[in-house]
């Protein structure tokens, strides 16, 4: 299989983990406090993967300074963008109102998380190093609730099944374009410029996980938040060694 078609594979099954978390919770009616779980194990997957993965990948390409600066960067562009959309109400800010958010600001906030990850799973190809396992897994695992407790909302709303799963598809392959990019367009690249783009990309994911992942799972799993996301972190890092 050429490189360029599994970069965009790569994409698809982090981006298509949305979808299947939506079709989960399309037909199934999945308890808050397991959705929470997940959510709280996938935090752990992540922050593993981006520590041990992301940053010293970035620091082994392109040094220090591009590492610090791409994910001090990614940290504060998320942050940004997530508070503009609360700010437009585009969504509804997660652990605050009763209302569910609608379903553009839903989608805009997939896409804030998703995009940049996939593009560092295509990044990961450049050099012929082969698709990232443990980014892979740690996205897939975390996107699932995500892609669960959003339609969750959508569907309270009132939203049509036809408009859900066609918003969920077209991030999918919004996420299967962005890991394409990532290994086309970063193909040759200097390693400062590869360096701060994966340091940008994990700086973003460690900020969603802070200002979303943690403090949702946390308002249903409470004491079992820690335990969880350790087994998470735990998963991810055997991959990685054993990998």
């Amino acid at each position: 299989m050429p490189d360029w078609i599994l970069a965009a594979t790569a994409g698809l099954l982090a981006g298509g983990a949305l979808l299947v978390g939506a079709v989960v919770a399309w037909f199934v009616q999945v308890p808050a406090r397991i959705v929470a779980g997940i959510m709280a194990f996938g935090a752990g997957v992540l922050i593993s993967a981006l520590a041990f993965d992301l940053v010293l990948e970035a620091q082994g390409e392109g040094g220090f300074w591009p590492t610090v600066s791409g994910f001090a960067v990614g940290a504060i562009v998320y942050v940004i963008a997530n508070r503009l959309l609360d700010r437009f109400d585009q969504r509804n800010p997660r652990g605050r109102g009763k209302d569910p958010g609608t379903g553009l600001g839903i989608a805009l906030g997939a896409l804030l998380d998703g995009v940049p990850e996939s593009a560092v799973l295509g990044l990961s190809m450049v050099g012929g190093g082969g698709v990232s396992v443990p980014v892979l897994v740690a996205i897939i695992i975390s996107n699932v609730p995500e892609g669960l407790s959003s339609t969750a909302e959508l569907k309270a709303s009132g939203r049509p099944g036809g408009y859900v799963f066609v918003l969920w598809t077209g991030i999918a392959l919004a996420s299967a374009l962005a890991s394409l990019a990532g290994f086309v367009l970063l193909d040759g690249a200097s390693g400062e410029l590869t360096a701060f783009i994966t340091a940008l990309a994990a700086g973003a994911i460690l900020a969603m996980i802070c200002d979303t992942m943690i403090p949702e799972a946390f308002r249903s799993t409470h004491a079992l938040t820690g335990l969880l996301a350790t087994a998470g972190f735990l998963l991810s890092y055997a991959i990685h060694v054993l990998g």
